[in-house]
């Protein structure tokens, strides 16, 4: 059974002009013709075919849909995957929501109902990724509480890695400290001030960072 929003094993079946048609290992007929289901005729679009794969091989890729909602595979690595938390920056917004960059061609979309405060493009936001029950699309939500069951200290803990990697990624700097506005911290990084100064007194008893006036500093 294939996973959407995760990475599967399949055998290439089929070689078209446009790529490569997979099918699940083990699951139904191969692929043979316009009759096939459409899990057994899932496109690897050429530019992700490399000239060591052939009929019959077993590659793992990643799934998820395409602009026109049809299953389609890649050998690119997203950021996060169904099930995992991630730091995502906002690409764009429209009057449906905000679309985030996670390292595929199609980004992945966060509707109005699933953001704490509007989603603004450029900035950055701890995201949960999911799979629509209704619809199987894939999305983000940035009410990520509901599927965080670990203890508080544990968030925190896991928020400290996050946050270390965003000053890594920032020149080594965020204008926020654990003095700043409650609403600014929740808006930038989707967590609550006490878990924000719980990472900082995390990474400073490790001697990762310095906290300013201004913000904390990478060591």
């Amino acid at each position: 059974m294939i996973k959407l929003g995760d990475y599967n094993t399949l055998r290439i079946t089929k070689r078209v002009d446009f790529g490569l048609y997979l099918s699940p290992i083990g699951e139904g007929p191969l692929c043979s013709g316009d009759a096939a289901a459409p899990y057994e005729k899932i496109l690897l679009p050429q530019r992700y075919v490399t000239p060591d794969m052939h009929i019959g091989d077993e590659i793992e890729v990643f799934l998820y849909l395409d602009h026109d909602e049809r299953i389609v595979a890649t050998t690119e690595h997203p950021i996060a995957k169904v099930g995992e938390f991630a730091y995502l920056e906002c690409g764009w917004t429209n009057e449906y929501g905000a679309f985030l960059k996670w390292g595929l061609m199609k980004d992945l979309f966060c509707p109005f109902r699933e953001q704490k405060q509007r989603m603004e493009r450029g900035n950055t936001y701890y995201v949960y990724v999911m799979e629509d029950e209704k619809t199987h699309r894939l999305m983000a939500t940035a009410k990520v509480e509901r599927y965080q069951h670990t203890t508080g200290r544990q968030r925190a803990l896991d928020f400290a890695g996050i946050l270390l990697n965003y000053l890594q990624d920032n020149n080594g700097f965020c204008n926020l400290n654990d003095h700043s506005p409650a609403e600014e911290i929740a808006a930038r990084f989707g967590v609550s001030k006490k878990q924000y100064k719980q990472a900082i007194g995390d990474l400073y008893r490790r001697r990762l960072i310095t906290i300013e006036e201004n913000g904390i500093r990478l060591v």
